[in-house]
C-alpha cells in the first residue's frame, strides 16, 4: 500500500512538473501567481528537512537560497514588504503583532493594484496580524483558517479550485511556531517543515485541479530565518531566505546569482501579470529567473 501511494504521488508530481516545464519555450502569458510564504524559512534548516515537493520545484525551476529579508527580520514587517514592494520606511509597518489601533498598511499593496486592473485576489494567512495587510477592496477573499499549514492549505485549495484567483498569498506559520518553541534546526522544526511541504503539495494539486497550471507561476519564499529561538537581527541566520520560482516561463534548473530581496517578490508578481509597477517600488522583478520577457 505504501509503495502504491508513493508511486501515485510521484506520478502526479511528474505530471505537474512536466506540464509547467513544457511551457518554458512557449513564453505563454502568465495569468495566475501564487506566493507561498513559509514563515521562519531558514534555508539551511529547510535543506535538512523532508521537503521533496519544494526541492522538486527548485530543481525544475529557478532558485536562490540566500535571498534577503528586510530589517527588522520579523514576520509582519517582511510580509508588508512582500505585498507592497517597499521597505519599512515607506510602508511604515514597524510592529509585529495584531494591533487594531495601528490601522492598515497605509500604502497600496499588489492586491489593491491588481484589483484596479480587474484581477481576482486572495490571501490565506496563519496569523491574525495579517489583517493589517487587508486594505479595503483589495482582496476578494481574506481568510485566517487557523495556525496550521494543513488547515490553511485545505481552505486555500478549495478556493483555488473553484475561483482560480489571479494573485494569491498563502502563508504557512508552522516552522516559525516550532522555531520559537523548540529552536531553529530542532527535530520539531524539521517536522514542521515537512508538514509545510505537504501543504505545498495540496496547493499544487489544487492548481492542477483548477486546470490553470500551464498559465501559473508559484513563488515559494519566506519572511525570515532564525537562530536559537529568536529572529529579528541583521545576522545572515535571520535574514537569509529562500526564493524559488516554478511554472510557466521559468528557467529550468536555474540558479539565481543576482541579489533578491523580499520587496522583489511584489515587483515580480506584478511583472508576471503585466501590471505596471508603481514608481515608488523599491523592489524589482526577478526577470532573469524567466526565459522570456512577458
Amino acid at each position: 500500500m505504501l509503495h502504491r501511494f508513493r508511486s501515485l504521488f510521484f506520478t502526479l508530481l511528474f505530471v505537474l512538473l512536466s506540464s509547467a516545464s513544457s511551457l518554458h519555450a512557449n513564453a505563454q502569458q502568465v495569468e495566475h501567481v501564487f506566493i507561498i510564504s513559509m514563515d521562519g524559512g531558514k534555508p539551511s534548516v529547510m535543506r535538512q528537512s523532508a521537503m521533496p515537493i519544494l526541492f522538486a520545484l527548485a530543481q525544475n525551476g529557478a532558485v536562490t537560497w540566500n535571498a534577503q529579508a528586510v530589517l527588522p527580520s520579523v514576520t509582519l514587517v517582511n510580509h508588508a514588504s512582500m505585498v507592497t514592494g517597499v521597505g519599512p520606511k515607506k510602508h511604515r509597518v514597524t510592529w509585529n503583532d495584531w494591533k487594531p489601533e495601528k490601522g492598515l498598511v497605509p500604502v497600496p499593496t499588489i492586491f489593491s493594484i491588481a484589483k484596479k486592473q480587474g484581477y481576482k485576489t486572495a490571501m490565506f494567512a496563519g496569523k491574525t496580524k495579517f489583517r493589517h495587510l487587508n486594505r479595503p477592496g483589495s482582496l476578494d477573499r481574506f481568510a485566517h483558517p487557523g495556525y496550521t499549514a494543513k488547515k490553511i492549505a485545505s481552505e486555500a485549495a478549495q478556493y483555488i479550485a473553484i475561483h482560480k484567483p489571479h494573485l494569491s498569498l498563502i502563508h504557512f506559520p508552522d516552522p516559525d511556531s516550532a522555531g520559537h518553541l523548540y529552536g531553529w534546526g530542532s527535530p520539531q522544526q524539521k517536522l514542521a517543515f515537512a508538514r509545510t511541504d505537504d501543504a505545498l503539495k495540496t496547493i499544487l494539486n489544487a492548481i492542477h485541479q483548477a486546470g490553470i497550471q500551464s498559465r501559473s507561476v508559484v513563488i515559494v519564499t519566506a519572511d525570515h530565518g532564525g537562530r536559537g529561538r529568536r529572529h529579528g537581527s541583521a545576522s545572515p541566520e535571520d535574514r537569509d531566505i529562500p526564493w524559488v520560482a516554478w511554472g510557466a516561463g521559468v528557467r529550468p534548473n536555474h540558479r539565481i546569482t543576482r541579489p533578491v530581496s523580499t520587496t522583489d517578490t511584489a515587483a515580480t508578481a506584478l511583472w508576471l501579470l503585466d501590471i505596471p509597477r508603481p514608481p515608488s517600488f523599491d523592489g524589482k522583478p526577478v526577470t532573469h529567473a524567466f526565459q522570456a520577457q512577458f
